[in-house]
């Protein structure tokens, strides 16, 4: 399947196929799996053969998923984890120690800013912070310690775009990782691997899913780094039940499909908010007058289904536009087939201190809008009406 287009992979790529020859992926749920003699389960325990052993290590489903990612991202090898967050804490844990040192972008999920500021500590594992239009500083804060260089791009909420070329080529001058979190992007429309990233992870929770129904987390890249991610999570245990990984799986052959209506919704949406009265600011990555437009131009094949606005007036103008909005309904998720609106400041980012919000950009009027795959016009009309 190596030589097929992307389209074809998410939907012809499958390990195998049970006795039956079923012609759909099948759905393996069991928690355990027999052996015909007690040598072949000594040889399984053994790492002597890929025999399934227990759901928490492996499962044909789970492996399916994993499977098709890797094909996505032209990785060599993936584990999956419950949630998107489980992958970012499991790939953490497995490749530090005390002692060790991270840098990231500055711009990062509210949650993966809690592990860095609050747990991190108490490991002793410190961090730095780049500012996302800096790429010029992150030389300057990587030290002897530097594991590895960790990064969103676009970021969340404030869709800003990091060279993946500029940053990969630092990390490789100083011999340490680079982890980008590709959730924004998908696989359809960015594959870091190619732009030289160790490790890729996603939420596969949002566009992977596509409808709000399960929970999951991915993360691909190197054999021998993806090695030791799943002995951590093989020990403690943050596995990705088959039944949602068989959701993931079937979810991914219509990821292209949906992409495409996600991103040329939202680019739609976006040209028709600029200017806008109402608004202080529209971005969105393949607008002209986004300050990272040519990054997103090189790097990736479209915009993505995420724009923000900031609303004039602050948080009591961001308020009153998503008390406002009719369809268009108010969530912390993202990525679904049903628009939808969040306010960063006082939900997924509330935890960080003002002045840190304000440096990534999160003002008190800021909006982000997932947009779905509703018609452009009714998306549009909701958030135009709600300005009014």
């Amino acid at each position: 399947m190596k030589n097929k287009k992307f389209e074809t992979q998410a939907i012809r790529a499958q390990l195998a196929r049970t006795e039956y020859n079923e012609h759909s992926t099948p759905l393996f749920l069991t928690s355990s799996f027999v052996f015909d003699s007690a040598e072949e389960m000594r040889a399984a325990f053994n790492d002597e053969s890929d025999d399934f052993i227990y759901s928490r290590y492996s499962n044909p489903t789970v492996a399916e998923f994993v499977n098709k990612v890797c094909l996505m991202e032209g990785a060599e090898a993936g584990v999956s984890m419950a949630t998107g967050m489980a992958a970012i804490y499991t790939s953490f844990m497995a490749l530090l120690k005390s002692g060790d040192h991270v840098v990231s972008c500055s711009s990062v999920f509210g949650a993966t800013h809690a592990i860095f500021t609050k747990y991190f500590p108490k490991l002793n594992i410190s961090h730095s912070y780049f500012n996302t239009n800096k790429e010029n500083e992150i030389e300057k804060l990587i030290k002897p310690e530097t594991r590895f260089i960790y990064l969103e791009t676009p970021t969340n909420p404030a869709i800003e775009l990091i060279d993946l070329e500029v940053v990969a080529a630092v990390a490789k001058k100083h011999n340490i990782l680079l982890i980008v979190d590709n959730c924004f992007a998908t696989p359809y429309l960015q594959q870091p691997i190619k732009h030289g990233a160790d490790l890729v992870i996603h939420s596969a929770t949002k566009y992977m899913d596509g409808q709000g129904r399960v929970l999951g987390g991915v993360v691909v890249g190197k054999k021998e780094l993806i090695h030791e991610i799943y002995l951590y999570g093989r020990l403690t245990g943050p596995s990705l039940s088959p039944f949602n990984a068989w959701v993931l799986t079937k979810s991914l052959e219509t990821l292209a499909l949906r992409m495409d209506r996600h991103c040329e919704n939202a680019l739609y949406v976006a040209e028709k908010l600029e200017g806008n009265a109402a608004l202080e600011n529209v971005s969105y990555p393949f607008l002209k007058s986004h300050p990272h437009h040519l990054i997103a131009k090189k790097q990736m094949k479209a915009g993505g289904g995420i724009i923000t606005v900031t609303v004039k007036g602050g948080y009591e103008g961001a308020k009153t536009f998503l008390d406002k909005l009719q369809m268009i309904k108010i969530s912390p998720n993202l990525g679904d087939s049903r628009s939808i609106a969040t306010h960063p400041a006082s939900s997924t980012h509330c935890k960080l201190s003002e002045e840190d919000r304000l440096a990534v950009g999160i003002t008190p009027g800021l909006v982000r809008i997932s947009i779905g795959l509703e018609h452009k016009d009714d998306i549009l009309n909701d958030i135009l009406n709600a300005l009014k």
